[in-house]
Protein backbone atom coordinates (compact mmCIF):
# COMPACT_ATOMS: atom_id res chain seq x y z
CA UNK A 1 0.00 0.00 0.00
CA UNK A 2 1.39 3.64 -0.79
CA UNK A 3 2.76 5.55 2.00
CA UNK A 4 2.25 8.66 1.92
CA UNK A 5 5.24 11.00 2.39
CA UNK A 6 5.35 13.51 4.61
CA UNK A 7 5.23 17.63 3.87
CA UNK A 8 8.74 18.24 4.55
CA UNK A 9 9.74 14.89 2.46
CA UNK A 10 7.70 16.37 -0.31
CA UNK A 11 8.87 20.14 0.05
CA UNK A 12 12.59 18.74 0.15
CA UNK A 13 11.83 16.79 -2.80
CA UNK A 14 10.13 19.24 -4.93
CA UNK A 15 12.93 22.14 -3.80
CA UNK A 16 15.88 19.35 -5.33
CA UNK A 17 14.10 19.00 -8.90
CA UNK A 18 13.75 22.90 -9.17
CA UNK A 19 17.86 23.23 -8.08
CA UNK A 20 18.30 20.38 -10.49
CA UNK A 21 16.37 21.63 -13.60
CA UNK A 22 17.81 25.36 -12.54
CA UNK A 23 21.18 24.00 -13.65
CA UNK A 24 20.34 22.42 -16.31
CA UNK A 25 18.39 26.12 -17.96
CA UNK A 26 21.49 27.79 -16.18
CA UNK A 27 23.71 25.62 -18.96
CA UNK A 28 22.04 26.53 -21.35
CA UNK A 29 21.66 29.84 -21.39
CA UNK A 30 25.74 30.18 -20.47
CA UNK A 31 26.50 28.31 -23.67
CA UNK A 32 23.33 30.10 -25.48
CA UNK A 33 25.22 33.05 -28.03
CA UNK A 34 22.44 34.61 -29.41
CA UNK A 35 20.58 37.66 -27.48
CA UNK A 36 17.56 36.66 -25.53
CA UNK A 37 13.96 38.49 -25.74
CA UNK A 38 12.42 38.53 -22.87
CA UNK A 39 8.75 38.33 -21.93
CA UNK A 40 6.15 38.80 -18.54
CA UNK A 41 2.68 38.82 -17.73
CA UNK A 42 1.68 39.38 -14.31
CA UNK A 43 -1.43 37.24 -11.99
CA UNK A 44 -3.15 37.63 -9.45
CA UNK A 45 -4.20 34.93 -6.96
CA UNK A 46 -7.65 34.18 -6.53
CA UNK A 47 -7.78 33.57 -2.70
CA UNK A 48 -5.33 36.04 -0.93
CA UNK A 49 -5.49 38.73 -4.33
CA UNK A 50 -1.73 38.31 -4.53
CA UNK A 51 0.41 39.12 -7.30
CA UNK A 52 3.14 37.71 -9.01
CA UNK A 53 5.12 38.37 -12.33
CA UNK A 54 7.19 35.31 -14.13
CA UNK A 55 9.98 36.33 -16.72
CA UNK A 56 10.56 34.28 -19.63
CA UNK A 57 13.53 34.16 -22.08
CA UNK A 58 12.96 33.33 -25.65
CA UNK A 59 15.98 32.59 -27.89
CA UNK A 60 17.49 30.91 -30.66
CA UNK A 61 20.21 27.82 -29.78
CA UNK A 62 22.51 26.63 -31.95
CA UNK A 63 20.54 24.57 -34.14
CA UNK A 64 18.59 27.15 -34.82
CA UNK A 65 15.69 25.95 -32.67
CA UNK A 66 13.41 28.47 -31.02
CA UNK A 67 13.53 27.96 -27.04
CA UNK A 68 11.73 29.30 -24.72
CA UNK A 69 12.40 29.31 -20.47
CA UNK A 70 10.60 30.63 -17.56
CA UNK A 71 13.21 32.17 -15.90
CA UNK A 72 11.89 33.67 -12.68
CA UNK A 73 7.70 33.15 -11.28
CA UNK A 74 7.98 36.16 -8.02
CA UNK A 75 5.62 37.46 -5.68
CA UNK A 76 5.74 41.51 -6.50
CA UNK A 77 3.75 42.93 -3.44
CA UNK A 78 1.41 45.74 -3.97
CA UNK A 79 1.69 48.23 -5.28
CA UNK A 80 2.97 47.00 -8.37
CA UNK A 81 5.34 50.14 -8.93
CA UNK A 82 7.79 50.65 -11.40
CA UNK A 83 10.72 51.06 -9.10
CA UNK A 84 10.01 47.68 -7.76
CA UNK A 85 9.48 45.74 -11.10
CA UNK A 86 12.67 47.03 -12.25
CA UNK A 87 13.99 45.90 -9.08
CA UNK A 88 12.81 42.34 -9.80
CA UNK A 89 13.64 42.59 -13.73
CA UNK A 90 17.72 43.62 -12.65
CA UNK A 91 17.92 40.90 -10.39
CA UNK A 92 16.54 37.97 -12.51
CA UNK A 93 18.66 38.94 -15.14
CA UNK A 94 21.68 39.50 -12.63
CA UNK A 95 21.06 36.26 -11.38
CA UNK A 96 20.74 34.42 -14.64
CA UNK A 97 23.94 36.31 -16.03
CA UNK A 98 21.69 37.70 -19.67
CA UNK A 99 22.00 41.13 -18.45
CA UNK A 100 24.10 41.77 -21.42
CA UNK A 101 22.19 39.04 -23.57
CA UNK A 102 18.75 40.98 -24.23
CA UNK A 103 17.60 41.76 -27.42
CA UNK A 104 13.79 43.29 -25.99
CA UNK A 105 11.73 43.06 -23.01
CA UNK A 106 8.14 42.76 -24.31
CA UNK A 107 5.63 44.26 -21.60
CA UNK A 108 1.50 45.25 -21.35
CA UNK A 109 0.71 48.97 -22.76
CA UNK A 110 0.49 50.61 -19.46
CA UNK A 111 2.25 53.80 -18.44
CA UNK A 112 3.70 52.18 -15.86
CA UNK A 113 5.93 50.07 -17.99
CA UNK A 114 6.87 52.92 -19.55
CA UNK A 115 8.56 54.55 -16.77
CA UNK A 116 9.83 51.43 -15.34
CA UNK A 117 11.88 50.29 -18.85
CA UNK A 118 13.62 53.48 -18.59
CA UNK A 119 14.40 53.32 -15.11
CA UNK A 120 15.55 49.96 -16.20
CA UNK A 121 17.87 51.29 -18.92
CA UNK A 122 19.34 53.08 -16.00
CA UNK A 123 20.89 49.94 -14.27
CA UNK A 124 21.96 47.85 -17.30
CA UNK A 125 24.74 48.65 -19.28
CA UNK A 126 23.10 50.25 -22.05
CA UNK A 127 26.47 49.69 -24.55
CA UNK A 128 25.69 46.02 -24.36
CA UNK A 129 21.82 46.14 -26.01
CA UNK A 130 21.19 47.24 -29.43
CA UNK A 131 21.43 50.75 -30.70
CA UNK A 132 21.91 51.34 -26.93
CA UNK A 133 18.71 50.28 -25.51
CA UNK A 134 16.71 51.95 -28.01
CA UNK A 135 14.70 48.54 -29.51
CA UNK A 136 14.44 47.19 -26.09
CA UNK A 137 11.16 48.41 -25.32
CA UNK A 138 8.70 46.23 -26.91
CA UNK A 139 4.63 46.76 -25.93
CA UNK A 140 2.71 43.57 -26.26
CA UNK A 141 0.76 43.35 -29.54
CA UNK A 142 -1.31 40.87 -28.02
CA UNK A 143 -2.34 43.23 -25.02
CA UNK A 144 -2.94 46.23 -28.25
CA UNK A 145 -5.18 44.01 -29.31
CA UNK A 146 -7.42 42.94 -26.07
CA UNK A 147 -7.53 46.89 -25.61
CA UNK A 148 -9.11 47.74 -28.97
CA UNK A 149 -11.28 44.92 -28.81
CA UNK A 150 -12.43 45.71 -24.95
CA UNK A 151 -13.44 49.29 -26.59
CA UNK A 152 -15.44 47.45 -29.31
CA UNK A 153 -17.25 45.36 -26.98
CA UNK A 154 -17.96 48.20 -24.20
CA UNK A 155 -20.57 49.26 -27.11
CA UNK A 156 -22.41 45.78 -26.17
CA UNK A 157 -21.49 45.70 -22.83
CA UNK A 158 -25.01 45.19 -20.94
CA UNK A 159 -25.80 42.28 -23.28
CA UNK A 160 -22.43 40.72 -22.50
CA UNK A 161 -23.66 41.75 -18.86
CA UNK A 162 -27.13 39.17 -19.01
CA UNK A 163 -25.08 36.61 -20.76
CA UNK A 164 -22.84 36.55 -18.37
CA UNK A 165 -24.79 36.32 -15.61
CA UNK A 166 -26.99 33.62 -17.14
CA UNK A 167 -24.24 31.69 -17.58
CA UNK A 168 -23.43 32.09 -13.62
CA UNK A 169 -26.60 31.25 -13.30
CA UNK A 170 -27.27 27.91 -14.98
CA UNK A 171 -23.46 27.04 -13.69
CA UNK A 172 -23.98 28.14 -9.88
CA UNK A 173 -25.09 24.89 -8.23
CA UNK A 174 -25.39 21.05 -9.16
CA UNK A 175 -29.12 21.79 -9.38
CA UNK A 176 -29.42 24.53 -11.81
CA UNK A 177 -26.67 22.40 -13.72
CA UNK A 178 -29.31 20.01 -14.11
CA UNK A 179 -32.00 21.70 -14.67
CA UNK A 180 -30.08 23.26 -17.85
CA UNK A 181 -29.33 19.72 -18.92
CA UNK A 182 -33.31 18.57 -18.70
CA UNK A 183 -34.41 21.71 -20.41
CA UNK A 184 -31.84 20.93 -23.48
CA UNK A 185 -32.69 17.39 -23.85
CA UNK A 186 -36.93 18.45 -24.18
CA UNK A 187 -35.95 21.34 -26.57
CA UNK A 188 -33.16 18.11 -28.28
CA UNK A 189 -30.54 20.58 -27.96
CA UNK A 190 -27.15 18.27 -27.78
CA UNK A 191 -25.23 19.80 -24.91
CA UNK A 192 -21.99 19.30 -26.93
CA UNK A 193 -20.10 22.13 -25.20
CA UNK A 194 -19.59 23.11 -21.63
CA UNK A 195 -20.76 26.88 -20.81
CA UNK A 196 -17.78 28.88 -20.23
CA UNK A 197 -17.61 31.97 -17.97
CA UNK A 198 -15.50 34.65 -19.55
CA UNK A 199 -12.55 36.34 -18.04
CA UNK A 200 -13.50 39.91 -18.64
CA UNK A 201 -9.95 41.19 -19.53
CA UNK A 202 -9.41 39.04 -21.96
CA UNK A 203 -11.65 39.45 -25.53
CA UNK A 204 -10.96 35.68 -26.25
CA UNK A 205 -12.53 33.89 -23.45
CA UNK A 206 -15.77 36.37 -23.67
CA UNK A 207 -15.98 35.27 -27.70
CA UNK A 208 -15.18 31.81 -26.64
CA UNK A 209 -18.30 32.56 -23.90
CA UNK A 210 -20.71 34.32 -26.34
CA UNK A 211 -20.43 31.67 -29.03
CA UNK A 212 -21.01 28.82 -26.40
CA UNK A 213 -24.24 30.77 -25.04
CA UNK A 214 -25.64 31.22 -28.80
CA UNK A 215 -26.09 27.51 -28.89
CA UNK A 216 -28.04 27.28 -26.32
CA UNK A 217 -30.02 30.23 -26.62
CA UNK A 218 -33.23 28.29 -26.92
CA UNK A 219 -32.97 26.63 -23.18
CA UNK A 220 -32.34 30.22 -21.81
CA UNK A 221 -35.78 31.60 -23.07
CA UNK A 222 -37.21 28.47 -21.71
CA UNK A 223 -35.72 28.88 -18.20
CA UNK A 224 -36.86 32.23 -18.35
CA UNK A 225 -40.57 31.20 -18.44
CA UNK A 226 -39.55 28.12 -16.27
CA UNK A 227 -37.83 29.57 -13.42
CA UNK A 228 -38.94 33.26 -12.06
CA UNK A 229 -35.11 33.38 -10.28
CA UNK A 230 -33.83 33.33 -13.80
CA UNK A 231 -34.16 37.35 -14.17
CA UNK A 232 -31.05 37.99 -16.92
CA UNK A 233 -32.43 36.70 -20.16
CA UNK A 234 -30.12 37.72 -22.84
CA UNK A 235 -32.44 39.62 -25.47
CA UNK A 236 -33.44 39.27 -28.88
CA UNK A 237 -30.88 42.25 -30.17
CA UNK A 238 -27.98 40.95 -27.95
Amino acid sequence: MFKLVSRNTLKSDILKIYDNEREKVLKITDKNGSRMAITTDMWTSSNKKRGFMVITAHFIDHTWTLQSRVLRFVYVPSPHMKDVLAEVFVNCFLEWNIDRKLSTIIVEYYSTNDVMIRLLLNKLDTSSLMLGGFMLHMRCAAHILNLIVQDGLSLIGDGIERIRDSVIYCSGSPKRRQKFEENARQLRVQCTKELVLDCKTRWNSTYLMLSTALIYKDIFLRLAKRETSYTCLPHDYD
